[in-house]
């Protein structure tokens, strides 16, 4: 019998015995724990390598088993969140930005939530939307919610702004077709602080490109942006109006109604300050 016949023989017939275990009226090995067996017979007739039994999972065996394989699945599947955030956000800070920290004084988070939830249809309708509203009332963070959401179920997100879009570009000039690809890649882009970029002529056009490459991938894009949305709708010359039109038909508009998170953060920081200096504690 060669090496490979003995290897198939052993697979194919062994079964460990535990201390515990014991062979039934059957003639087989029964699990000492469950009561299951341990080995089962081929059909009528058939053997293997002159044996007439195989072994069988006991429940024992099966629930080790299924635990293992479970502990297996977890560990791929944080390894391979972790590599999406990795290549998936351009901010540390943004793998904070998650429902599960959100402070429930936006409005609009369902909607976030939904989104997610949604995401197949999302995706194959290719719904966008454009995040307007005042400074400070978190349509980043709702943003990030997104993302670290479905990067969770293994969705590749990419959320990044312009203004490091626009550094990329100027440093890669021969490779701009492959950056601006790449971008288009990701089955949902975020780009954040959008109108903040530097309007020289050079910085509109590769924002325009950008915008109507994603366009033409027919993917989803999500855009936060300060600009209110008359100012979207009713751009400041041609070079902002074929910008904007474009990104209007990608996304619709959805306005962050939150309070200004910054301005009462800052307050709060005064007052413990203040509370500091006069030699009283803060209980956090």
């Amino acid at each position: 019998m060669s090496d490979y016949d003995n290897a198939i023989f052993r697979l194919a017939t062994a079964q460990e015995a535990e201390p515990e275990d014991y062979t039934g009226e059957d003639g087989l090995l029964y699990c000492g724990s469950c009561r299951q067996p341990k080995e089962a017979y081929f059909p009528e007739g058939k053997t293997f390598f002159g044996r007439d039994r195989h072994p069988k999972e006991c429940d024992c065996q099966r629930k080790r088993r299924e635990t293992l394989e479970a502990a297996d699945r977890e560990q791929k599947h944080r390894e391979e969140v972790e590599r999406l955030k990795r290549i998936g956000f351009t901010d540390p800070a943004m793998r904070e930005w998650t429902f599960e920290n959100d402070n429930g004084k936006c409005p609009q988070m369902e909607k976030a939530r939904r989104y997610v939830e949604q995401w197949e249809q999302i995706k194959d309708g290719n719904h966008g939307m454009v995040l307007w509203g005042e400074v400070g009332t978190g349509k980043s963070y709702l943003a990030g919610c997104i993302a670290n959401a479905l990067m969770e179920k293994e969705v590749s997100v990419c959320m990044t702004n312009f203004a490091l879009i626009l550094n990329d570009l100027a440093a890669s000039f021969k490779d701009r077709n492959e950056y601006i690809s790449r971008l288009c890649s990701f089955p949902l882009l975020i780009l954040d602080d959008f109108g903040m970029e530097r309007g020289t002529e050079y910085g509109l056009e590769q924002v325009y490109n950008v915008i109507d490459s994603r366009y033409r991938s027919q993917k989803p894009l999500i855009v936060t942006t300060n600009l209110t949305l008359e100012e979207l709708q009713n751009p400041e010359d041609t070079a902002h109006a074929r910008i904007y039109d474009r990104l209007i038909e990608m996304c619709s508009p959805v306005c962050i109604t939150g309070k200004n998170f910054r301005k009462a953060k800052a307050r709060e920081k005064m007052e413990q300050l203040k509370m500091l200096l006069n030699g009283k504690e803060i209980c956090l």
